[in-house]
């Protein structure tokens, strides 16, 4: 009876995923869910990519939160048009499901938006299994989380089709090995694009942000 209620959920989500993805592909917008367990840094990699990418690309961001709107606040600051989602109002759900999007995407002007990024809540479970409609993945994960957060976390990293190892500005302080953590990506995801980044001082950001730009620009020329 439980398998067949998920599946139910599951199914359901997948329809109101496609047609968000079919309305998001008649405007020309590029949607990226970015995802990660709390802390890796996935806010503070969106504030230094916004800085980068605007007014060059029209972006707009989801943000996803159980509590709190302290992400969405820090973003908007960058001058991006952002929406707050609290899960809290969902019963505390650890990810963002399709409907929710759609519910969100209509406070955004969708039509004078190129990309539009979500930042689905802290978690390397639960936001793998949702499709939101969205264009591509990407993962974030940091040094201080261990070499390991692949394989102990294969669906993420399988359904990502991006993984930006952060905190890089660390690694002389820890007893880390990147090599390892790369190897366990591709043991899992043998094509995905591997970033190594460091927030904090931008090392390493102009690769990341010239696979987003080539993202947004295929979209939006299938528009024109």
């Amino acid at each position: 009876m439980e398998i067949k209620v998920v599946r139910k959920v599951l199914d359901v989500n997948d329809t109101m995923a496609e047609q968000n993805r079919n309305i998001f592909t008649e405007k020309g917008i590029f949607v990226l869910n970015m995802m990660s367990s709390p802390g890796a840094g996935k806010t503070t990699v969106l504030e230094k990519t916004l800085s980068h990418i605007m007014p060059e690309i029209r972006t707009a961001v989801i943000v996803g939160d159980i509590c709190t709107t302290n992400d969405a606040d820090r973003l908007a600051k960058t001058g991006v048009p952002v929406v707050q989602i609290n899960t809290d109002e969902f019963g505390g759900d650890c990810h963002l499901a399709a409907h929710v999007i759609a519910k969100a995407a209509v406070n955004l002007d969708l039509d004078a938006t190129d990309l539009l990024i979500v930042e689905n809540v802290g978690n390397l479970v639960c936001p793998a299994e949702f499709d939101i409609g969205e264009d591509a993945r990407a993962v974030i994960l940091s040094v201080t989380e261990g070499e390991d957060k692949p394989l102990k976390y294969p669906l993420m990293f399988r359904v990502c089709d991006a993984a930006l190892v952060n905190k890089t500005d660390l690694l002389p302080y820890l007893d880390y090995d990147i090599k390892d953590t790369i190897k366990n990506i591709s043991q899992i995801h043998a094509d995905m694009s591997v970033f190594e980044i460091s927030a904090k001082t931008e090392q390493g950001f102009d690769p990341w942000l010239d696979w987003l730009r080539r993202c947004v620009k295929q979209k939006t020329e299938k528009r024109n």
